[in-house]
């Protein structure tokens, strides 16, 4: 840990989201493979990074049980199974972006100065990467129309440019998030993890269901 440098943190940002990049088309090929219980205690660079790719996968999936939910033509069993799925995964999606958050601060605290004033950004750099993993699924989704070959030349080109729009999005968003470490590190900024606590899947919390168990 000694060894961190906040441009080392920075780096590793900068690898995990290319790595959200490149895996979105290798896990339509094969699935990834995570090693140990997601509730591991992951810590230090390697536990940022396999988070990161953690939180990448949750979101992969969600885009695809959320275009499985827009049929028409399936019984109404398949849309309610895809109903429960995006809840789960909705959960998992929001605790992993605490995790990520809270591995974050653990990397960088000891790094940052003292006197830092109290103000916090409007989102933190774990709600910023949950979204390049969005921007990164939806840049190949995209991008995947345009090869299309049911579909004219006008869909193409309409999908060629949002392409453009996306890439440019993902690399303002990237670059905001590492200014922001970089704020964390003159202290002008402080990180914070921001816990959601979603009632809806609490057994204990949603009115619909503790109140048909009684």
């Amino acid at each position: 840990m000694a060894d961190i440098t906040i441009e080392i943190v920075k780096e590793t940002i900068q690898d995990a989201v290319k790595h959200q990049l490149r895996s979105v088309m290798d896990w339509h090929y094969g699935e990834p493979v995570y090693d140990g219980d997601p509730e591991d205690d992951l810590a230090g660079i390697p536990g940022f990074r396999e988070l990161v790719g953690r939180q990448h996968w949750t979101n992969f999936q969600l885009w695809h049980v959320e275009d499985r939910a827009r049929r028409q033509d399936v019984d109404a069993k398949v849309i309610a199974d895809c109903k429960y799925a995006i809840d789960k995964l909705n959960q998992k999606r929001n605790d992993l972006i605490e995790r990520v958050d809270e591995c974050l601060i653990g990397l960088i605290d000891s790094l940052l100065p003292e006197d830092g004033v109290e103000k916090y950004n409007t989102e933190t750099v774990g709600a910023a990467l949950d979204r390049l993993s969005i921007q990164a699924l939806k840049i190949y989704h995209m991008d995947e129309q345009c090869r299309r070959k049911d579909v004219d030349q006008d869909h193409k080109e309409a999908c060629g440019g949002k392409v453009l729009t996306l890439k440019q999005q993902h690399e303002d968003l990237e670059q905001a998030i590492l200014e922001l470490i970089d704020e964390y590190a003159v202290g002008v900024k402080k990180p914070k993890v921001y816990f959601q606590f979603k009632m809806y899947n609490d057994p204990k919390l949603n009115p619909e269901l503790y109140e048909t168990n009684k």
